[in-house]
């Protein structure tokens, strides 16, 4: 730490030094809130913000936190270093020159806690010195209030990690350690039963049977009086002692923890009830307008809305609301609810009605980690309220289930290949089915038969190898059109028997249709895929895609636009900004097209199809300089590409395949 000429400790009681000499902090909790806000967050901070978390109580909120940066300017700047930054409309901290707690924290941790060694982790575990910013609390600043509190679950759920991490890690010749760290553990989180489990174990190890039982009945009296569910614990006790009883004094686990190579993972829900697959509970939304602890109104009715949705896209294994209003009726906050449920991730939100507007923020973290995957906040004018909560809960459940299948998918790419269940050999086919080549598609199709090979029931993975065969007949990638067409009709077949309620696998079964050419067909079952999953993006984006080439140009364009609100950073946004050209160009809308199109072709990943469509929308729209630029980029990619091509990808009336001839004529394509 002297090292460098400021040192700042935001866990335990807020201390600041300068060459080692600790300075006093201004008597203000506003100042200190602000310190504490402006240290932790990554980035400036708009002032209105601020203003929003410290000064929302104040007549001059902006005037108020002018003096509070004054402050704060009086002991963090030096003559040669300006540290509090107010330029404009936002403000920040620049403490790169800075020892902090939690960047150093932070710092640790980036590799990953399991390539840590023992020595590391103590380390770590150590700089947690007690609660972020302890004994700072601001009267009458609720949305303060809760931030703080998200803060200090965070770095708790943190501390959990490291400590879990260092018990595993224990052998018997350190059982004194585990014995501190399992205490301070069950300190921060009394009702994690991993934590009860191994400390029991510990005990049965040591031979300490007497304080196992005490321990034992004392955690049942415990859990029994906040109405939590003790009994696995006492089944594992009493599981372990008859295994010892038989077996001699030697060492019986409770249950096997990781190896010391790997992270340890905290068992799925969802393991109990079949193939595993990500789990998430939706804890209850918190209403800042009401009184602390009231709940009702539209937080919850947010709440039950989101778990619906997410239940109906059938890609998660949903925590039901019976459970997580339980526990948040306890008062068990949300990492400790994840924890307790054993499931992947946790979300939750609140809802806030402040000076004409609502305000819903939301937030999704690794259960495990702690680790906040997204976090998004959205406001409109209360007038309008009731109309938009629609739009609200797509975004926030379009966002969950976007963000978790870009974790598991990252995460299943890391893993070598031998070692992939069905779950991550599904996202592994994820990560090659959305580069767009030939070869990657092979990869995918592989992962996808993997997944389907373990669980049969997986409809999901059926559909993902359906869109594979899909793209070589769409993309020209197999000799073989006629057969690869039969083969994603029997995978999209597949999916239905497996799971007839996934909206996937209707999705999957429409593109099928639609290769047979039985269009009204595969309209219907894109009807279905959205009707069961008003949320489902790509129900919404290959509806439009349809109706855009042979059905009712409108709407395709409705569609094409639902997709792209549902999923704004969608894999396949090139394909849905595609369509809806298509579909202008069909209306003889060419300039608007041309416009649409040019924008599908600057997408990654966009194939020589999409290309193709902004090279006849651009020479219909007369802009025949754009158009035959972009046929240069398309032979690139494929030199022989012609007009043939073209139509042997799409299903176009005869009269709009005339417009895309002439248009192409006018180019050489």
């Amino acid at each position: 730490m002297t090292d460098h000429p400021v040192q700042l400790r935001l866990l335990g009681r807020l201390t600041l030094w300068k060459q080692g000499v600790d300075i006093p902090l201004p008597s203000s909790r506003k100042v200190r809130g602000l310190l504490a806000l402006l240290a932790v967050t990554s980035g400036p901070l708009p002032r209105s913000r601020v203003c929003d978390l410290l000064c929302d109580s104040s007549s001059d909120p902006r005037g108020e936190l002018r003096w509070c940066l004054s402050k704060l300017r009086a002991v963090l700047d030096g003559s040669s270093k300006q540290r509090v930054d107010a330029a404009g409309d936002a403000v920040a901290l620049d403490l790169s020159d800075c020892y902090v707690d939690t960047k150093q924290i932070a710092l640790i941790r980036e590799p990953g806690l399991e390539t840590l060694n023992v020595s590391q982790l103590r380390e770590l575990s150590d700089l947690y010195s007690g609660d972020f910013a302890a004994g700072l609390e601001l009267d009458r600043n609720p949305e303060f209030a809760s931030w703080l509190s998200a803060q200090r679950r965070r770095f708790r759920a943190d501390h959990v990690a490291v400590l879990e991490q260092l018990v595993v890690r224990y052998g018997e010749e350190y059982q004194s350690e585990a014995f501190a760290s399992l205490e301070k553990w069950l300190q921060l989180a009394p009702f994690d039963r991993r934590a009860h489990e191994l400390l029991l174990q510990r005990l049965l190890q040591a031979g300490r049977i007497k304080e196992g039982e005490a321990h034992l009945e004392a955690t049942i009296r415990l859990f029994e009086a906040e109405g939590v569910d003790w009994m696995s614990i006492r089944e594992c006790w009493r599981a372990a002692r008859q295994k010892r009883m038989q077996e001699g004094p030697e060492v019986v686990q409770l249950s096997s923890p990781p190896p010391v190579e790997t992270k340890p993972e905290t068992p799925s829900i969802a393991g109990s009830f079949g193939p595993r697959r990500a789990s998430i509970c939706v804890m209850p939304f918190s209403d800042r307008s009401l009184e602390p602890g009231a709940r009702g109104g539209l937080a919850d009715w947010l709440t039950e809305d989101i778990i619906t949705r997410l239940a109906k896209l059938r890609v998660l294994f949903v925590i039901a609301r019976g459970s997580v209003f339980s526990l948040c009726e306890r008062n068990v906050p949300p990492e400790e609810a994840a924890r307790l449920l054993k499931v992947d991730y946790v979300a939750s939100g609140s809802v806030r009605r402040y000076q004409g507007r609502l305000n819903v923020t939301a937030q999704l973290a690794e259960a495990a980690t702690g680790r906040i995957v997204w976090a998004d906040d959205f406001s409109y004018s209360l007038d309008a309220a009731f109309d938009v909560l629609d739009e609200i809960g797509n975004r926030i459940v379009i966002s969950l289930a976007g963000q978790i299948e870009t974790a598991e998918r990252n995460r299943a790419v890391l893993k070598p290949p031998s070692s992939l269940d069905a779950w991550e050999a599904y996202h592994r086919g994820l990560w090659h089915m959305y580069r767009f080549n030939a070869e990657d598609n092979r990869h995918a199709a592989h992962f996808f038969q993997l997944a389907v090979k373990q669980d049969r029931t997986f409809a999901r993975a059926h559909a993902g190898l359906s869109f594979t065969h899909f793209q070589n007949v769409f993309l020209h990638w197999s000799a073989e059109r006629d057969r690869e067409i039969e083969r994603a009709y029997a995978a999209a077949a597949d999916s239905i028997v497996a799971d007839d309620l996934d909206p996937a696998a209707h999705w999957a079964m429409g593109r099928a249709l639609w290769l047979r050419g039985h269009v009204d067909d595969s309209v219907l079952e894109l009807q279905r895929s959205v009707g069961l999953s008003p949320n489902f993006a790509l129900g919404h984006y290959t509806l439009g895609f349809v109706q855009s080439q042979e059905g009712d140009a409108q709407s395709a364009i409705e569609s094409s636009d639902i997709s792209r609100q549902l999923s704004p950073f969608d894999p396949l946004m090139f394909a849905m900004l595609a369509s809806r050209a298509i579909a202008l160009f069909r209306l003889q809308r060419y300039e608007e097209a041309a416009d649409w199109a040019s924008k599908a072709a600057v997408r990654p990943n966009a194939h020589v199809n999409v290309q193709a469509v902004a090279v006849n929308c651009l020479a219909a729209a007369g802009r025949l300089d754009e158009a035959r630029a972009q046929v240069v980029v398309l032979r690139r990619a494929a030199p022989d590409y012609g007009i043939d091509d073209f139509f042997r990808a799409f299903r176009f009336p005869a009269e709009t395949r005339e417009s895309f001839r002439r248009s192409a004529a006018k180019v050489g394509l």
